[in-house]
């Protein structure tokens, strides 16, 4: 049995920077520190955070008054910044500044009076992240899908933009992208994309890989939608695809008949799953592992200079 590992696969920069946050606020500070949300969406990683001492937290409520609070990679609201300094916290954001990036853009057409239509998953923490920086509560408004289209009735002479989830399928978002300029030509775009280069990048690879591969293991947490993005692509070419959290979920009988498969891993998923995998793979039959080359990252966002280590 053949093994294609995708390239680039696992960690991205906002993940590591984020999680690099907490680990250096937990050496800063002591445990416990509070997390709102889980930091990135991987079992794995939360559950090693929370050994050193993260406390992850649905709500700022859940707080106690001048504790460090830090925001996850997937953003928040104004209202939950608010929380925050009404509890005097110590707040360091982990926010992924891909994210920060599309967050500043909302608020810039809205402040230009824009109707601004967000492209995303309902309840996604990214997406509560993002239509929380509107003031207004008609500001915004969420569209998941094509059929979410017809509906919208907007005054044409008011300028209407759109913006994304930065974690969506990047063919998804082209169909509702041209649904929504046929439907209001006018429409303006963000100035680059919104999805960002670790998710195009991760998709890409996949597309690579299932060329060589009978099945392809996505290893990520069920609530990545970045993971679930990349099992959909194969999903999408009539390849069997499984989303994992490790190599204890994998059930044996997929490899039954089975010379051939692919893995890749979500951005917040860590190499060490992958090479568990891996090892899993090699002890049902694997002899062979194949790097299938991709795009080369080496993108870095520094941690805040208030937690960065004097050399």
């Amino acid at each position: 049995m053949k093994i294609y590992l995708a390239n680039p696969r696992g960690f991205c920069a906002g993940v590591d920077r984020a999680i690099e946050i907490v680990e250096r606020a937990i050496e800063k500070h002591g445990p416990p520190i509070y997390v709102r949300h889980e930091v990135v969406h991987n079992k794995y990683v939360v559950n090693n955070l929370k050994n050193k001492g993260a406390v992850f937290v649905d709500e700022i409520s859940e707080v106690p008054e001048g504790c460090v609070v830090i925001y996850s990679a997937h953003g928040v609201s104004q209202a939950v910044r608010k929380e925050a300094n009404d509890i005097s916290a110590i707040i360091y954001d982990a926010t992924c500044p891909l994210v920060t990036k599309v967050h500043k853009e909302v608020i810039r057409r809205q402040k230009n009076n824009h109707q601004v239509i967000l492209i995303g998953h309902a309840g996604h923490p990214e997406v509560e992240g993002t239509l929380g920086q509107s003031d207004d509560s008609n500001g915004i408004t969420l569209v998941e899908s094509v059929g979410d289209i017809d509906g919208l009735n907007f005054n044409q002479e008011r300028d209407i933009s759109f913006t994304t989830q930065t974690t969506l399928s990047v063919d998804d978002t082209s169909e509702v992208i041209e649904a929504l300029q046929e439907k209001f030509p006018n429409i303006q775009s963000p100035k680059k994309s919104d999805i960002c280069y670790a998710t195009q990048n991760r998709q890409d690879s996949v597309k690579e890989v299932i060329k060589h591969s009978e099945i392809l293991l996505v290893i990520g947490s069920k609530n990545s939608s970045n993971s679930n993005r990349l099992k959909e692509i194969a999903d999408n070419q009539g390849k069997p695809a499984y989303l994992i959290d490790s190599s204890d979920d994998i059930d044996e009988q997929w490899l039954d008949n089975i010379n051939s498969v692919g893995i890749t891993a979500g951005a917040s998923a860590p190499e060490i799953l992958v090479q568990e995998v891996v090892s899993f793979l090699m002890s049902k039959g694997g002899h062979e592992i194949i790097e299938v080359e991709g795009a080369r990252e080496d993108v870095n966002f520094p941690v805040p200079a208030s937690l960065k280590i004097n050399i």
